[in-house]
């Protein structure tokens, strides 16, 4: 008798950059492939593309909205789509910064949390709190210089099929998360 078929590994998706406005999301043989791109033409809509392997064209999937001093709205499926409140499709939990909770694609409802300072996505309705999605941050060489290593999400295989909305969720969640951050403002005074 042949010993049981080992789970299947993790798909890690390496972010380009460190922005969340213009960056690429991708595993290192490119069949998932996300681009994230905010044109300066139009500053407050980032396009969420995705590479079809078929046609081997990159497809708008979704569109984040942000203008200021407006609730952020989200759009899937094109121009033709109507915007929805980003609370509405992304519920924020009460009394909690970082994370919210969203249907994937076939209704499962799936909760982003923040466990031991990193940001993980597990399936809502389950007892199991095994993360679905883990947000591994960048490394810095020495704190501050070049990055010696990308931030990257490591994604289970059994959420591929959600993974749309799975990156549309993670970008709505880490931008509450860095906004939630206090700011330090340096203002420099003209002496006389």
């Amino acid at each position: 008798m042949p010993p049981p078929k080992k789970a299947d590994p993790p798909h890690k998706m390496v972010l380009t950059t460190n922005s969340l406005r213009n960056t690429t999301i991708a595993v290192d043989n490119d069949t998932l492939y996300y681009e994230i791109v905010t044109r300066f033409w139009h500053p407050h809509v980032t396009k969420i593309r995705k590479l079809d392997t078929d046609t081997q064209e990159m497809v708008t999937i979704a569109e984040l909205e942000r203008e200021p001093g407006k609730e952020p709205r989200v759009r899937f499926g094109g121009q033709d789509a109507e915007w929805v409140p980003a609370g509405q499709w992304l519920q924020k939990e009460p009394e909690k910064v970082s994370g919210g909770v969203f249907n994937g694609t076939s209704g499962i409802p799936y909760r982003w949390k923040t466990h031991k300072r990193q940001l993980q996505m597990i399936r809502a309705d389950s007892e199991d709190k095994e993360p679905l999605a883990v947000h591994r941050p960048h490394k810095r060489h020495f704190f501050i210089f070049r990055m010696s290593k990308h931030a990257y999400l490591e994604i289970k295989p059994e959420v591929v099929e959600s993974l749309d909305a799975l990156i549309m969720s993670y970008l709505l969640v880490e931008r509450r998360r860095r906004d939630s951050r206090p700011r330090i403002e340096f203002k420099l005074s003209a002496t006389d």
